[in-house]
């Protein structure tokens, strides 16, 4: 799968926060000609400058809601990773217009500038609060999707594909909920949790880039591609990471915040009637059909009813033991039991 990248330069929008650090980390030593780092925090540019002395690596400074330094960092770029976004469902519910500006007008930048400078394969990121979604943030995220889908609708699959991937959430990703418990339990903290019922998918950041990846090889144009996550629920994480951490540290249930669902969602089912299975992933095609409506017959799927949802509930539900195996396995659960 890596000789994709020989000799490839490869962009990353948002390449400072946690995705942008797993590529990192999974590229850097393999035979990739260059990694652009582009980001607007110049801080975390200097510490991964640092951390990794690499000639591979160069830094852009920029937003991509200044659609000038997004073209100036995508000449000469094979491939781009749009990671860059408001990601937190409080602040984005507070401010809806900073979604709008950078999740959406932010993503249409960066589309626009990828296929001005003839980028041949970008990967948008969305996730599973696009489906379905009731807060500012899956709302950017899912007018992100549609914008993707639009503009890939033009484009000659043979020189430029534009794609995404939407997952749930990332365990031990910057502002997720696992480090705030970790932290709670070694204060000797409550472990505050919003509902006990509440379920959650559990990805790692290797299979986050694994999917990018997945999806770069696999594309069509418009195609968004999930992967088939185990979940549980927010109790059972909370347990979990007490068991870890020998933990005495009560729960305190403090209700759902704005914004938030009690089950999330990658594929809904009008998606699934028309998802691929690829094994561990589902490939959704994106709709091609024109503004010509009568050339399409006017009637419905009857599939659809008789299909579910592809959610955090009815995919595979860990237990104690099974979010305790899973932790065990990650690195950053490695790491924080050595301190």
């Amino acid at each position: 799968m890596d000789n994709f990248f020989k000799n490839k330069i490869l962009l990353i929008t948002g390449g400072t926060g946690s995705f942008g650090n797993a590529v990192l980390k999974e590229f850097i030593d393999t035979d990739i000609k260059e990694i652009r780092i582009f980001s607007r925090d110049e801080k975390k540019q200097e510490e991964i400058r640092i951390k990794y002395r690499s000639n591979k690596l160069k830094f852009f400074l920029g937003d991509v809601r200044d659609i000038n330094s997004i073209k100036e960092a995508t000449l000469g770029v094979d491939y781009v990773f749009h990671a860059a976004a408001l990601k937190q469902v409080p602040s984005c519910e507070f401010f809806p217009m900073q979604a709008v500006k950078t999740n959406i007008m932010g993503a249409s930048n960066v589309l626009d500038a990828c296929y001005e400078n003839k980028v041949s394969k970008v990967v948008v990121l969305s996730t599973d609060k696009a489906v379905y979604p009731i807060n500012s943030m899956g709302i950017s995220k899912a007018m992100m999707e549609k914008v993707m889908v639009a503009k890939s609708r033009y484009l000659d699959p043979s020189k430029q594909i534009f794609c995404g991937t939407r997952y749930g959430n990332v365990m031990g990703s910057r502002g997720s909920v696992i480090p705030l418990f970790i932290n709670q339990i070694k204060n000797n903290e409550p472990i505050t949790i919003t509902d006990p019922n509440m379920t959650r998918f559990m990805m790692s950041l290797q299979e986050s880039v694994e999917l990018v990846k997945f999806a770069f090889q696999n594309a069509k144009p418009g195609d968004i591609f999930v992967q088939k996550a185990p979940s549980c629920t927010i109790n059972d994480l909370a347990l979990a990471l007490k068991k870890i951490f020998n933990s005495k540290s009560e729960i305190k249930i403090i209700g759902i915040r704005h914004g938030e669902k009690k089950h999330e969602t990658l594929c809904n089912k009008e998606e699934m009637a028309k998802a691929t299975d690829l094994g561990n992933f589902y490939r959704i095609p994106s709709d091609n059909r024109d503004l010509n409506y009568a050339s399409y017959l006017d009637k419905g799927n009857d599939e659809i009813k008789d299909l579910n949802d592809f959610d955090s509930f009815n995919t595979e539900l860990l237990d104690v033991d099974g979010v305790v195996e899973l932790l065990l396995k990650q690195e950053f659960i490695k790491e924080e039991l050595k301190r």
